[in-house]
């Protein structure tokens, strides 16, 4: 059955119904309601399941993204400090379920992480990661994971193919993720170019990649791996420096819709 992505109209603290719309806000400090729920300033989209339940992706920095589904709280490597950017995440609720990519600094935040975990948050890591936390669900490249809450996930592979560039993502060691969130497929793809095994990821509703040389991909290399996993809405990210301001134009022709957010 041919899944259907649905943007809708996003008020602070309030979603709607309505035709498809994308509503930009300016990064500001979070503030907490009485409820503890996070009233978030960041740039967010917000799609729709397959059973009309919604997903909520708030572009937080670098890196870093919040997920809300049905209540539940998403965190992908959770970083308190890039640059100038600086996230409170004790503001925020805590963490149903945590994923991180890899050891980097700009994925790896031991206090962020201490900062979102409560009695029964599910940490899910690389191997790496695991050992330096003492703790964490560890997946490899090419395992799977059915969660709770109409979650499952695959951990695939992220890493290097530039000679000069193999020592900072080694074969083997760090994870890109597949969420499939009550049937939509998000592909979080961590730090890696553009790597033959994406011609075996199919069907991805939404996908980030990153795109900043040495560390990730070119945009020619990023321009590549959209076309290889072609999905129907790609957020680049992880961006630093790189001008990924004309990778909109770049791929309208292959049907693939670019939403540029602020990570940095």
């Amino acid at each position: 059955m041919t899944r259907t992505l649905i943007l809708l109209p996003l008020v602070i603290g309030l979603v709607s119904c309505g035709q498809k719309k994308t509503q930009n806000t300016e990064p500001e400090a979070n503030k907490v309601t009485q409820n503890n729920e996070v009233t978030s300033r960041y740039e967010t989209d917000t799609f729709t399941t397959q059973s009309g339940k919604t997903v909520t992706f708030h572009a937080l920095t670098h890196a870093s993204i919040r997920i809300v589904f049905d209540g539940k709280e998403i965190e992908i490597d959770p970083v308190s400090k890039m640059g100038d950017r600086v996230i409170d995440y004790t503001a925020f609720p805590k963490a149903d379920y945590l994923f991180v990519t890899h050891e980097h600094f700009d994925h790896f935040d031991t206090t962020a992480i201490a900062t979102l975990t409560k009695e029964g948050t599910q940490l899910i890591t690389n191997q790496r990661c695991a050992e330096m936390l003492g703790y964490g669900t560890v997946m490899a490249n090419g395992d799977k994971l059915d969660l709770n809450d109409g979650l499952s996930v695959e951990a695939v592979p992220a890493y290097n193919t530039t000679e000069g560039h193999l020592q900072f993502h080694p074969k083997g060691r760090d994870n890109g993720f597949i969420l499939n969130i009550d049937g939509l497929r998000v592909y979080v793809a961590g730090d890696t170019e553009d790597i033959p095994e994406m011609a075996e990821i199919k069907d991805v509703d939404i996908a980030f990649l990153p795109c900043n040389q040495p560390y990730t991909m070119t945009v020619d290399q990023l321009l590549r791996a959209a076309r290889t996993i072609k999905p129907k809405v790609l957020f680049p990210y992880h961006y630093g420096q790189t001008d990924v301001s004309g990778i909109p134009s770049l791929l309208r022709q292959d049907n693939i819709e670019v939403r540029i957010r602020h990570y940095e």
